[in-house]
C-alpha cells in the first residue's frame, strides 16, 4: 500500500473519529434538556448585546491578523497587512465550519510558505501565533484563578461533592471499563499485525514529535532576537481574549445568570483550551459542555441558562468565521492577491 494511500485512509479515519466524538458529545449535552425552558432563556437574550458581541469578537480577529503579520515581519517575511487579515479569516472558516482534515493553520502556513523563500520562517509564524494565543488562555484563566478563586468555596460546592458521590456510586461501573480496555489492549499486543501497527503508530509519533521539538526550538530562537514583538503580540492576545470574555459576561447578563465575571475569565479560557484539543470538529460538544458543566457546578448557573450561554458563544464563532467563506470563493486569498519579501512581488 502506498504513503499516499496510507495517509489518506489515516485522514479519513481521524475525521471519522472526530465526527463521532462531536455526535456524542451533542448528544450528552442536550440529554434530558428541557427544550421549553430553553426556549424561554433565548427569548431573554437581546440582539443588541448579541450583535455587540459578534462585533467585538469579529474585530479582535482583524487585529490576530495583525499579530500574525507582526510575526511575519519579525523573519522579514513581508506580506501585506490586510492579505495576513484575509488568510486568517480563511484559516477561522476552516477550523470552524470545515469538518475536512484540513486545519485552518495548516493552510494558513502553506499560503504562504508556497510564496516565499523563507518556508521555514513563515510555517513557525502560523505555529508561534497559535502557541501565542493559547498562552494567552492559560494566563487569564491561571492569573483569575489564582487572584479571585483560589482558596475559596465555590457556589456550587454542594454539586460538586453531589457529582464526586456519583462517581463512588459508579465506581463498579468505572473498573469493569478500566478492565475490558486493558483486556483489548492485551490481546492488540499479542497479535502480530496489530502489533506491527502500534510500533508503527509509536515510531510515526516519535519521529514528527521529534521534528516538532526542533522547530519549537528553532523558532524560540528565531523570536528570541525579537522580544519586543513577541511581548506586543503576548499584550495584544491578553487585551483581545479580555474583550471577548467581557462580551459574553454583558451577554450573560442580559440571560439573567448570576455569576460573578471572574467565574467567566477562569471558565472561558479553560474551555478554549480544552476545545484546542483536536478531538472534535471544531470543538463542538466538548466546549458547549465544558462550559455547561462549571457554570453549573462552579458558579450556581442553572443548566439550560449554562447552555444557551455556549451556544451563544459558538453562534457567533460561525457568524465571524463567514468572512473566511466569502474570501475562499472569491479568491481573495490566492497568491496574486498579496506580496511576500517586498523585493520579489508575486505574480
Amino acid at each position: 500500500m502506498s504513503n499516499g494511500v496510507k495517509s489518506t485512509k489515516a485522514k479519513h479515519l481521524s475525521l471519522v473519529l472526530r465526527t463521532t466524538v462531536a455526535v456524542v458529545a451533542i448528544v450528552w449535552v442536550f440529554r434530558g434538556q428541557d427544550w421549553k425552558q430553553l426556549g424561554q432563556v433565548f427569548a431573554r437574550l437581546n440582539l443588541w448585546y448579541f450583535a455587540l458581541s459578534l462585533g467585538i469578537f469579529t474585530i479582535s480577529q482583524v487585529f490576530i491578523g495583525l499579530r500574525w503579520w507582526l510575526l511575519l515581519r519579525a523573519q522579514s517575511v513581508f506580506t501585506g497587512f490586510w492579505a495576513a487579515v484575509r488568510l486568517h479569516f480563511l484559516g477561522l472558516f476552516y477550523n470552524n465550519l470545515m469538518p475536512g482534515s484540513m486545519g485552518g493553520d495548516l493552510l494558513r502556513a502553506w499560503y504562504v510558505t508556497k510564496h516565499t523563500d523563507k518556508k521555514l520562517e513563515a510555517a513557525l509564524s502560523v505555529f508561534v501565533d497559535r502557541a501565542i494565543g493559547f498562552l494567552g488562555m492559560l494566563a487569564i484563566g491561571a492569573f483569575c484563578y489564582l487572584l479571585f478563586m483560589h482558596g475559596e468555596y465555590i457556589v456550587g460546592y454542594e454539586n460538586s461533592s453531589s457529582f464526586a458521590q456519583s462517581l463512588a456510586e459508579h465506581k463498579g461501573s468505572l473498573a469493569w471499563l478500566a478492565i475490558i480496555v486493558a483486556v483489548l489492549l492485551g490481546l492488540l499486543l499479542l497479535h502480530r499485525t496489530s502489533r506491527t501497527m502500534l510500533a508503527k503508530v509509536w515510531r510515526y509519533v516519535c519521529v514528527h514529535g521529534g521534528q516538532a521539538i526542533k522547530k519549537a526550538k528553532e523558532a524560540i530562537i528565531i523570536y528570541c532576537r525579537k522580544p519586543v514583538t513577541i511581548l506586543v503580540a503576548f499584550a495584544l492576545t491578553i487585551l483581545l481574549q479580555s474583550m471577548v470574555i467581557t462580551t459574553f459576561w454583558l451577554i450573560g447578563l442580559n440571560l439573567k445568570i448570576a455569576a460573578d465575571a471572574r467565574y467567566y475569565f477562569v471558565f472561558f479560557p479553560m474551555t478554549w483550551v480544552l476545545a484546542a484539543v483536536p478531538v472534535s470538529i471544531a470543538g463542538v460538544g466538548v466546549l458547549e459542555g465544558g462550559i455547561r458543566e462549571l457554570f453549573t457546578r462552579f458558579a450556581g448557573v442553572g443548566a439550560a441558562e449554562a447552555l444557551v450561554l455556549a451556544l451563544c458563544q459558538r453562534f457567533v464563532w460561525v457568524l465571524a468565521s463567514l468572512p473566511g467563506a466569502v474570501i475562499h470563493l472569491t479568491g481573495t486569498h490566492l497568491p496574486r492577491e498579496f506580496f511576500v519579501d517586498y523585493r520579489k512581488p508575486t505574480n
